[in-house]
């Protein structure tokens, strides 16, 4: 991983066709990458939505994700979405591990008295999807060892979660709680993602979910896939006053590096989910997802 800034052309498309025309609909996007200080910086970027909505507003959520709210009052067989933007992701320094013991964490927490959007208090205990869980909590402390530090047992985490379950697809739902993946011993990155949340969040680590996208790099002589950079989920961890949030990746044991785009932070899923909403209609409906995260030679 060197130092230097990496440049993306980034598309995403969503398709939706659903099997009877919906009678109206309201949804909220969380697409768009953050501008984030010494991180990332988002160049320019575009969404467009078809059929147009009749109403389509812009806000940001609590936790800073500047996220777009449409709806359609007039009835609609499918709905397209697709994004546009340029990205500049910054290298991270690795520094040295500056985190604290877990005992000295809860002090330094207990002192941070602000609760705005990126403050630890809101990343411990429950949130809407991460239930306390009996077993992960058990899972966790079998990696704790006298001496380690907050990010010590996070990385050790990260590699035990990548190494103890088996990346599937088909295992799992987006609606797959951490209790039933955890079980499974498979899933996807939500699914590691959620379990290392609760994981932490267990032995008093505040900790929280990442949404964004990875770029995948083909296997030597294979050809990239067009559309085949996925949205990922990884997780951020406090570690403490001084080092502040790191993001690790348990779906592939790395930091998050210039291969991670962040789209939006939040306590699990929930907070950060692409797009959701409410049709009026029934029926079934097909979905088509493709992104395609494009370096641009610098």
């Amino acid at each position: 991983m060197s130092g230097h800034a990496m440049l993306y052309d980034l598309t995403l498309h969503m398709g939706y066709d659903y099997d009877v025309a919906a009678a109206g609909g309201r949804h909220i996007l969380r697409v768009m990458p953050l501008s984030l200080p010494e991180r990332q910086r988002l160049v320019a970027g575009s969404i467009s939505i078809e059929p147009q909505p009749q109403e389509r507003a812009s806000f940001t959520d609590f936790f800073e994700h500047p996220a777009v709210t449409f709806a359609y009052r007039s009835s609609h067989d499918k709905l397209d979405i697709r994004l546009q933007a340029r990205v500049q992701v910054d290298a991270q320094p690795i520094t040295a591990d500056f985190s604290p013991l877990p005992e000295r964490l809860s002090v330094e927490l207990a002192a941070y008295w602000s609760v705005d959007a990126s403050s630890p208090h809101h990343f411990t205990g429950q949130s809407p999807r991460l239930p306390e869980t009996p077993d992960i909590a058990a899972y966790a402390r079998t990696i704790l060892k006298p001496g380690m530090t907050v990010r010590q047992i996070a990385e050790q985490l990260c590699a035990r979660i990548h190494k103890d379950f088996k990346y599937d697809p088909k295992a799992t739902t987006v609606d797959t709680t951490p209790k039933q993946a955890f079980a499974l011993k498979k899933g996807v990155c939500q699914d590691f993602s959620h379990i290392m949340i609760v994981a932490l969040r267990s032995l008093g680590i505040p900790a929280g979910y990442v949404s964004g996208f990875l770029r995948t790099i083909p296997p030597p002589g294979k050809e990239r896939l067009a559309g085949a950079d996925a949205m990922h989920a990884w997780v951020r961890v406090w570690c403490g006053k001084t080092m502040g949030w790191i993001e690790l990746d348990p779906t592939n044991n790395i930091p998050a590096g210039t291969d991670h785009v962040v789209v939006a932070y939040g306590r699990d899923y929930s907070d950060v989910a692409p797009v959701i909403g409410v049709l009026k209609g029934y029926g079934s409906h097909s979905t088509v997802q493709a992104v395609d995260l494009i370096p641009i030679p610098g």
